[in-house]
């Protein structure tokens, strides 16, 4: 059975910059691509970044794009959000989640999967 753990959320003030961490254990070979997703209280949910291991493509969704960095360390098997110029608006629980082969790597499909971690609040203040 499949694992992941996220750590690095925490609270920050507008302009500064957070890593968050997300591990997997288990059973992953069915899972090609990592993503990141968000939701804040009475928003919906968010695809932010995703990316394609062993090939490196990567998706950004417009809201982070040029201030997200999505990576990962395969040795280790954890994918990172490296978050830049955080802004109050990025306030929200950040979800780390396994893509599988069977969906794409951008938008809703990062969170359609239903394999997820167990969040880590972000809160961004003015």
């Amino acid at each position: 059975q499949v694992q992941l753990v996220e750590s690095g959320g925490g609270s920050v003030q507008a302009g500064g910059s957070m890593r968050l961490s997300c591990t997997a254990s288990g059973p992953t070979r069915d899972y090609p691509s990592r993503g990141w997703f968000r939701q804040a209280p009475g928003k919906e949910r968010e695809g932010l970044a995703c990316i394609i291991i062993n090939a490196g493509n990567t998706w950004y969704a417009d809201s982070v794009e040029g201030r997200f960095i999505i990576s990962t360390d395969n040795a280790k098997n954890t994918v990172y959000l490296q978050m830049n110029n955080l802004e109050p608006e990025d306030t929200a629980v950040y979800y780390c989640a396994l893509v599988p082969r069977t969906s794409p790597c951008y938008e809703k499909y990062i969170y359609t999967s239903g394999t997820w971690a167990q969040g880590t609040q972000v809160t961004v203040s003015s």
